[in-house]
């Protein structure tokens, strides 16, 4: 099984399962990130450059870092130092990021996670609830291709209950160095190669990469029987393998009538999810994304046995025995 991160302030981020679909709307539920009920509402901490322990190996970005035990005291407050410094876009509260990572004890140097022997790098948001406190405020500002060592206090990261999981005490410091390899916000569209839409039996899709809302033209025929997942921007990154969680912007609409029923773009929002998960909900999306490009903008159109069904959300524009149609760009994913 895939380990969890353990940065995970209490729940994951926006987890959207399409359960509860409405009629057209550019913020209908489950795209937003939820944040936690227990989530830290103290103002923001003081940032130091010190102390921090000195990183002994591995000091290139992307490489994994070996890290000496922290000497003394740490402080109080938040720790940050800038290791190499990036020259990418800049990274805003609420963006969400994709980054490597080492965590380790300060007392002890006892490392407790990593995303550099998973080979997967963490998709999080920079949000409250979503992501411990000492992240959020020491990673705000910085700049993509950026690697970042800090040192934080508990209270900024499990609190006094600690994170027995993962050996953490209520009164450790915790040390990280991340690698920030990418950031995406409500704007990020895919920026893949655009693929011939030739087959005049299926919608066709907008290939802007603005942000904004790819228009979809639903032909005035019988929709296909069978799945169909085809690249309209085509991206260079790595397949989605079907244990992964996406994050993406979407949007859904009835092949009869072409009508939206949800979406991100637009919406000030992305939509992160589970493959796993979606496939319990929607299996024709979870199929169809499946063995997909990062980066790439896919049109999936899915037959009502893989959709809804007989039984689809309730209030909504999607029928019994609806085909559904999705745009997905795929912008990352775990």
């Amino acid at each position: 099984m895939r380990r969890r991160s353990l940065l995970l302030a209490a729940v994951p981020a926006g987890l959207v399962t399409l359960a509860g679909c409405g009629d057209d709307s550019s913020d209908s539920g489950g795209a937003a990130a939820s944040p936690s009920p227990s989530a830290s509402s103290a103002p923001p901490p003081k940032i130091v450059d010190g102390p921090l322990p000195a990183v002994t190996a591995g000091t290139r970005f992307g490489e994994k870092p070996t890290v000496a035990k922290g000497t003394g005291e740490p402080s109080k407050n938040l720790a940050v130092k800038p290791l190499i410094a990036g020259s990418g876009r800049t990274i805003a509260e609420n963006d969400f990021i994709r980054a490597d990572y080492l965590g380790q004890i300060w007392s002890t140097a006892k490392v407790f996670d990593n995303s550099y022997d998973r080979k997967r790098p963490l998709v999080m948001q920079l949000a409250q609830g979503s992501i411990i406190d000492g992240w959020r405020y020491a990673l705000a500002g910085k700049k993509t291709g950026s690697r970042v060592q800090i040192a934080v206090p508990p209270a900024l990261g499990y609190g006094k209950q600690g994170n027995a999981q993962a050996g953490i005490k209520g009164t450790d410091t915790l040390v990280f160095v991340i690698d920030l390899i990418e950031s995406y916000n409500s704007k990020s569209s895919a920026q893949g190669k655009q693929v011939p839409q030739t087959d005049a039996a299926l919608p066709k899709v907008g290939t802007n990469t603005d942000g904004q809302v790819p228009k979809v033209t639903v032909p005035r025929t019988d929709p296909p029987k069978k799945l169909v997942s085809a690249y309209v921007l085509e991206g260079d990154g790595p397949e989605l393998k079907a244990d992964q969680t996406v994050l993406c912007q979407f949007q859904g609409l009835v092949w009869d009538g072409g009508k939206t029923f949800q979406r991100t773009y637009g919406s000030g929002r992305l939509s992160q999810f589970g493959l796993e998960q979606m496939r319990q909900a929607v299996k024709g999306l979870a199929d169809g994304l499946t063995g997909k490009k990062v980066g790439s903008r896919v049109l999936i159109v899915v037959p009502p046995e893989l959709g809804y069904g007989d039984n689809p959300p309730s209030g909504g524009v999607i029928k019994k025995g609806s085909t559904l149609v999705f745009t997905v760009d795929i912008l990352a994913a775990m």
